[in-house]
């Protein structure tokens, strides 16, 4: 514990070093995932080519990437930043997909026949109702990226993996245990975050019993001429 308090201000700029590389992707994801998601679900026949492009990209090696793109972007963060960003692609968008198609027909034609337009609907009913698909992937995606970000030590930009490099060189264990544990901990704050998000982006869910999806239609609809009729 002697080294802990006597690194801190080591470990706190480490860990932030590693928050960033691993939310940034993470949240440039999400932005390519959505639109890229709604177009997929609109027309379906682009969801399995797309989806294999992803996976492809998935399988790529880390350190495959990381020599292809020091070429062109050097030792940089950026380095780093675009394959967990291809990573968390597989994992957003296809949450994304499965997320709007779980909304139901009904609920659909219901929307439509209030007077919604596609994209009042899309943004007022559909993408609210996919809210809780879509942030379980991103909660997968965003832990996965905070420990994925260690493997960049390889070209000296890891955040937290400096300490598993330098205490495996330098036989440390506590170094090492002190990596581990800030990861968990790091993961599951950001974890604890996106709960939070998502319990208040959807009220309609807390304690919600049988069917919770159509609250979110009838609360849209609150303040709209004609909305009382039922």
């Amino acid at each position: 514990m002697s080294w802990v308090f006597a690194n801190i201000s080591m470990l706190a700029h480490l860990t932030g070093q590693n928050a960033y590389l691993a939310l940034v992707p993470v949240l440039i994801g999400l932005v390519i995932s959505v639109p890229l998601g709604i177009v997929c679900a609109r027309w379906s026949w682009l969801y399995s080519p797309v989806l294999s492009i992803t996976s492809v990209l998935y399988a790529l090696p880390a350190l495959a990437l990381f020599v292809v793109l020091i070429a062109y972007t050097g030792l940089t963060d950026t380095t780093v930043m675009i394959p967990l960003t291809v990573y968390t692609l597989a994992v957003l968008f296809p949450s994304v997909v499965d997320g709007l198609r779980s909304v139901p027909e009904p609920v659909r034609q219901a929307a439509v026949a209030m007077g919604f337009g596609t994209w009042r609907r899309l943004a007022f009913v559909e993408l609210p109702i996919a809210t809780p698909v879509v942030i379980a992937g991103l909660r997968i995606a965003t832990v996965s990226s905070i420990s994925l970000v260690s493997v960049g030590e390889l070209i000296g930009i890891g955040g937290l993996g400096y300490l598993f490099e330098d205490g495996q060189q330098r036989d440390f264990t506590t170094e090492i245990v002190t990596g581990i544990v800030l990861i968990i901990v790091l993961a599951l704050v950001a974890d604890t975050v996106l709960v939070l998000a998502r319990r208040w982006l959807t009220p309609w869910q807390r304690g919600a019993g049988g069917d919770s999806r159509l609250p979110i239609l009838r609360a849209t609809l609150r303040g709209r001429p004609g909305a009382g009729l039922t």
